[in-house]
Order: C-alpha cells, then structure tokens, then sequence
C-alpha cells in the first residue's frame, strides 16, 4: 500500500460543536481603494471588466465606476444574503475603502463580523522595503481601528508578501496571517524575529480556485461553473472530513463581482446549500485560527 503523508489534522481533532468542516467566508473589500490618477498614483487600476487599459497614465472613469458599484449595489446585496442565511464573515477591507464608506464599516460591526488588514490601499506590498511595508501595515491598522472601532487580527497581502511580512505581523501583534494556499488546515509558522528567536504564527490557508475572481481571469467561470465548483469543493472536504480528519474550506467574494445582478443568485444557492448541512462550523477567521492555536500545540510549527 501506498504510504500517504500524515493528515493535516491532529487526530480527534474537532471544531466546535464536534464539527468536522469549518467554512470561512471572506469578503474582500477593495473598492474605493484601487489605484487612480486622481489620487496620486502613477498609473489607473489594470484589473477590470471594460476590456480597456490605457497604457499611459490617465483617469479611467468608467473603471472607476465599475469598482463603485461593488460599494452602491454588492455590498447591499452580499450582505442581504448573508443575513438571511445567518453566516458570519471575515471581511479583508482595504483601510481606505471603509474610510470612504463609513456605513459598510458600521454594517460589519453590527453583523459582528470581523475586519482583516488588506493593507491601506490595494497595493502591492512586495515590492516595498521593510520600513514602507511596516509603514504600510500599520496606516491599515489604525484606519480599520478608526472607522471599525477595533484593531484587525489577520492580515491578507495583494497577491505577494515579503520574507519580513510575517516578522513585521508578529510585531504588530497579528494573530494569524492567511496570505497561504498550501492546505486545507490551518498550521503553526515559526517566524524569525529581529532577536533571532523564532515565534509562532498561526497560518490559515486561503483559496484561489473557488475564489469568485474567477469571473474575472481567463478561462472565466460562469456563474452556474462557480456555484458547481464551490458546491464540489465544499461536499468533497465535507466528506473527506468525516472519513479522514478535521478539514477548512474558504469562500472568497468581492463585492464587484459577486454583487453583480447576474451573479449574485450562485452565492445564494451556496449558503442554501450550506445550510442543509448541520454539522458544519461556519466562522469568522479570528475565530478559526483562536480555536486552533488553543488545541493545537505551536511545538508543531514548521
């Protein structure tokens, strides 16, 4: 027989309730946040839907549009389905995108969401020195504590972090970090800090496949190819979980594309989906990671 590397999972390991899959839904908030000419930056947002991306440095209006619709009409719907579904979400919000919409702020807290650090603006951090990414993180933190009334746990880079990113979240006083694809289970990081010693970081792995930006990037999903793929990605580790060991699953969204009127009823179909399974912990990721540093020892960082 095959000799199978080791689960993930410690085994008897549970989520609460005697759950065997947790489900983190995650909501990324960039709007308002995005690159712009108007705003100091040297070039407009190349990520949209127009088809068009000038290569010289000019205002991109309908762009720019395009992301403010994700604020006017898919936050409102987003969180709608959320309601009426009762799942509690972790939103990465760019700092300035709740600054500019101070409600969408007031409406996380009061759903008793959690806001995630996706830095100030959408940026790339990777290409940043220790002092700019340092700088970086911490104008995040202190604008999500402004408009959210509390310091964010985790943190969620664009696409790319640095060597130093998880030093620099460590000292901050991040608890988790989720800029991470290789699992489906959280995990311990030994992170070197400036003193050399090494401290634990809790590492929840985060999602590209079932993300909704594959509406976006080519091949593009359909909105029925996504619901089918996220309805298989959630019964497989379902299933897997019951038979091999505790599992996580993470659903990640965007205002600007989900919201959209096209899409938005994949999303529902989802958490109805969801719903009928009663053995499931739905959660905030702050919540996923406290429940796995306190049963799962951080001698097993890697």
């Amino acid at each position: 027989m095959t000799r199978l590397p080791p689960d993930p999972a410690p085994e008897g390991f549970t989520w609460p309730g005697g759950a065997r899959l947790a489900l983190s839904v995650v909501v990324n908030v960039e709007e308002g946040a995005e690159r712009r000419i108007d705003e100091g930056d040297g070039r407009p947002e190349p990520v949209d839907e127009l088809g068009a991306v000038p290569g010289k440095p000019v205002r991109v209006h309908g762009n720019e549009s395009n992301y403010q619709y994700g604020i006017n009409r898919g936050a409102p719907r987003v969180i709608r389905l959320l309601d009426a579904a009762g799942i509690p979400a972790t939103w990465t919000v760019c700092g300035q995108a709740l600054e500019k919409a101070p409600w969408l702020a007031r409406a996380i807290i009061a759903r008793g969401d959690e806001p995630c650090n996706h830095g100030h603006k959408w940026a790339f951090t990777a290409f940043m020195d220790e002092a700019e990414e340092r700088a970086f993180i911490e104008k995040g933190t202190r604008s999500i504590e402004a408009t959210c009334g509390r310091r964010p746990a985790g943190w969620l880079s664009r696409y790319l972090h640095t060597d130093v990113t998880r030093r620099l979240l460590a000292e901050q006083g991040y608890t988790y970090h989720m800029d991470d694809y290789s699992d489906d289970f959280p995990y311990w990081a030994n992170v070197a800090m400036a003193d050399g010693a090494a401290k634990a970081m809790v590492i929840l792995p985060y999602a590209i496949d079932s993300n909704d930006m594959k509406f976006w990037l080519s091949a593009s999903f359909t909105p029925q190819m996504w619901l089918d793929y996220a309805r298989h990605s959630f019964d497989w580790l379902h299933a897997e979980s019951a038979r091999e060991g505790a599992r996580m699953m993470s659903l990640g969204l965007h205002l600007r594309i989900i919201g959209r009127p096209g899409r938005i009823a994949a999303l529902q179909a989802f958490l109805e989906h969801v719903a009928g399974h009663t053995d499931v912990w739905v959660a905030r990721r702050e919540d996923i990671a406290a429940h796995f540093a306190r049963n799962v020892s951080a001698g097993t960082a890697r």
